[in-house]
């Protein structure tokens, strides 16, 4: 079983260099996976943009994975998305994980001169180029329904190699099918439930056979937020507090995603998620600063880890 921890992303009071410096450190001592990030391009809370800090990130660290988990790359420009990817490949010497998705919902496509109608192929054909740019070619000609690049010079390449791992998230059936079809892994929303997640496998699983893929080449994990109190009733509100701040109640049924509850609860849970079919564990404490989650990494690596590996 493999375990990566959230890396702390709210900005309130000013970016807390230090405690962040500090964080990473530990977290590469406590033996964890990778360190992952997430992506709102707009919204209520406060969290610094992924990659950026990913880039900060590759220079505090030296074993530690960094991931983000997801970025809406419809919202984005494919081939300067491209080469921002390759930038923090390249920064952290090819430790990067990267997952994508192309949105939907209550997104602002319009925003971003997306649309709606059409960002699922805008979704594809975007990160097809992203692909093509990061191929062996040392120019990129791709003709495509909504750019047209011919003999393009794409350089530097990223270290991984054909590019770094790209990880999708989704539930729909067909979104899952695509993302076996295009991806590398795939990882749950945090915002989904267990039996949410538990569905989503078994269609997984279902594509990777008929698709005839190789499901030991195929992650799949879930993010988890959660909450460590010895006060059950302390926990889930703490555990709620922390999902508003990034949510906003802007998702409905948010308040039953969570794992929250003494160390014992949060075992529970989280041996539910692994029962499901995840192979890692995208560990997500929601509290408000880099101490309080400092606190919760320690606790998970002290009291919850060692009764689930």
């Amino acid at each position: 079983m493999r375990f990566s921890i959230a890396i702390p992303q709210f900005d309130y009071r000013g970016f807390d260099a230090a405690g962040l410096r500090s964080y990473l450190a530990r977290a590469e001592e406590l033996g964890f996976e990778g360190g992952w990030v997430l992506e709102q391009t707009v919204g209520p809370a406060p969290l610094l943009a992924p990659l950026e800090l990913l880039a900060y990130c590759a220079a505090c660290t030296e074993r530690l994975r960094l991931g983000v988990g997801v970025l809406v790359t419809s919202l984005h420009e494919p081939l300067q998305l491209a080469q921002s990817v390759t930038a923090v490949d390249r920064l952290s010497h090819g430790r990067l994980d990267v997952g994508v998705a192309p949105g939907g919902g209550g997104r602002q496509f319009a925003a971003f001169g997306v649309d709606r109608e059409h960002f699922i192929s805008y979704f594809t054909e975007g990160l097809e180029l992203m692909k093509a740019a990061w191929s062996d070619e040392p120019t990129v000609t791709f003709h495509g329904r909504y750019r047209d690049v011919d003999g393009l010079p794409f350089s530097p390449k990223p270290v991984q190699r054909p590019h770094p791992p790209i990880w999708f998230g989704g539930l729909a059936p067909k979104a899952l099918a695509r993302a076996v079809r295009l991806g590398d892994s795939f990882l749950g929303a945090g915002s989904s439930t267990t039996g949410h997640f538990a569905g989503a496998v078994a269609v997984v699983r279902e594509e990777l056979d008929k698709q005839q893929k190789d499901p030991a080449r195929f992650t799949i994990a879930k993010r988890v937020y959660l909450m460590v109190d010895d006060d059950a009733a302390r926990a889930r509100e703490r555990v709620l507090d922390g999902l508003h701040r990034i949510y906003a109640n802007v998702i409905p049924g948010i308040e039953a995603v969570p794992v929250w509850g003494t160390p014992d609860d949060v075992t529970r849970g989280l041996r539910e998620v692994i029962d499901a079919g995840a192979q890692m564990l995208l560990l997500n404490p929601v509290g408000p600063d880099v101490p309080e989650n400092r606190e919760q990494m320690e606790r998970l690596a002290a009291e919850v880890i060692p009764q689930l590996s």
